[in-house]
């Protein structure tokens, strides 16, 4: 390749070449010099190919296999961190799952030792009264009259046993107390686990035929909308609600896991949650409204007030913060239901209850709107 400023051969002919023109018309010297800052540009871009192709080998020779080796040491680490987090998991789920099945032994026993004691002196007094009533049935039987007036102080004496056996009572003692086996940690890691697995949102759609004349409802059956002003809705509808804000979903649950996500940020005053289709719909008493009764379930917001609400017993919810969003968990089979933030799969709060039949989600706002999830 020719240097910068040394003349080249037949300059002006392959100049006149890279220019597609005929040489006889341009001047010698001003080919030359065309030619020359041809060249010079060629030699620039030789010059930044090679810079190119060097840091290109570079990248290759040293860049990718340290990039390569830190990505194998990250994963490495990555693989380690988990096999370790799941060991300590898994070590504490071992013990977490023998220490609970050493208190269902021991709560086993506890109960029915309690029944076998039961058992016993119940046993015994039955022997004790059957004993009595034959002493009397022969006293009364075979022992005249002068006889049995003096045996009065002595059939009195024996008389007086039964007078100190009372008729068995309910015990709690006798039951098996589920209380001694429930554990926070089962129960979370439960609960995170089915959240993972229920992830997205169920799909449910809100019954128009039960919304309350102070709500709206949009086109895809998702939003409530509260109005203070009632809208002329067909209110003899059996199932419609005439007074509270309420709303039900068109099916209901009866077996399985069910998780469902509300959008509660625009609002600061509604309830959610679940109840029997045998909620009453009509009225102002507590009959029809949400948590005021034995058949719902809600989690509420007023204001800056989180309660859970049932059977007209509200329980304080401590927030740090006010969800955007609720989530609903229900495990029917297992009797509970469950309330939790979506964004930190936080549990809010959990019921148990041994429900006896299907469940709806059920839905009430008194301020702006809420929306079910997609």
């Amino acid at each position: 390749m020719a240097r910068r400023g040394a003349e080249p051969r037949a300059l002006p002919e392959r100049a006149a070449e890279l220019r597609g023109c005929p040489g006889s018309a341009i001047p010698a010297r001003a080919a030359a010099e065309r030619c020359s800052l041809f060249q010079n540009k060629l030699v620039d871009r030789c010059e930044r190919l090679q810079l190119q192709s060097a840091a290109i080998a570079k990248h290759v020779a040293e860049v990718l296999p340290a990039r390569s080796q830190a990505v194998l040491t990250a994963a490495n680490g990555a693989r380690e961190l988990v096999i370790q987090r799941l060991m300590f998991v898994g070590k504490v789920c071992e013990n977490e799952e023998q220490r609970l099945l050493e208190e269902v032994h021991d709560e086993e026993e506890r109960a029915q030792q309690s029944i076998l004691t039961q058992q016993a002196h119940w046993t015994e007094a039955l022997q004790k009264l059957s004993a009595l009533r034959t002493y009397l049935v022969d006293t009364i039987t075979n022992v005249d009259d002068q006889a049995l007036v003096n045996a009065e102080q002595e059939i009195f004496e024996r008389t007086e046993v039964a007078e100190g056996i009372l008729e068995p009572q309910e015990s709690a003692k006798l039951n098996f107390n589920q209380q001694r086996v429930q554990s926070p940690l089962l129960h979370r890691l439960w609960a995170s686990a089915v959240l993972c697995c229920l992830a997205g949102s169920q799909e449910i759609c809100i019954d128009e035929k039960t919304i309350s004349p102070h709500l709206s409802l949009s086109e895809d059956k998702k939003t409530l909308t509260f109005s203070p002003k009632k809208a002329k809705l067909d209110l003899d509808g059996p199932e419609r609600f005439d007074h509270w804000p309420n709303a039900l979903a068109t099916a209901a649950f009866h077996t399985g896991l069910h998780a469902w996500k509300v959008s509660v940020e625009k609002s600061c005053a509604y309830k959610l949650g679940v109840c029997y289709g045998s909620l009453p719909r009509k009225g102002p008493g507590n009959e029809a409204r949400l948590g005021f009764n034995t058949a719902s379930w809600v989690f509420s917001r007023y204001d800056k007030e989180f309660r859970f609400l049932h059977a007209g017993r509200p329980q304080p919810v401590e927030l740090l913060r006010a969800p955007a969003e609720i989530g609903v968990l229900l495990d029917f089979a297992g009797g509970e239901v469950l309330f939790y933030d979506p964004d930190s799969c936080t549990i809010l709060f959990s019921h148990r209850e041994a429900f006896v039949a299907p469940l709806y989600p059920v839905f009430a706002v008194a301020h702006q709107s809420i929306s079910l999830s997609q």
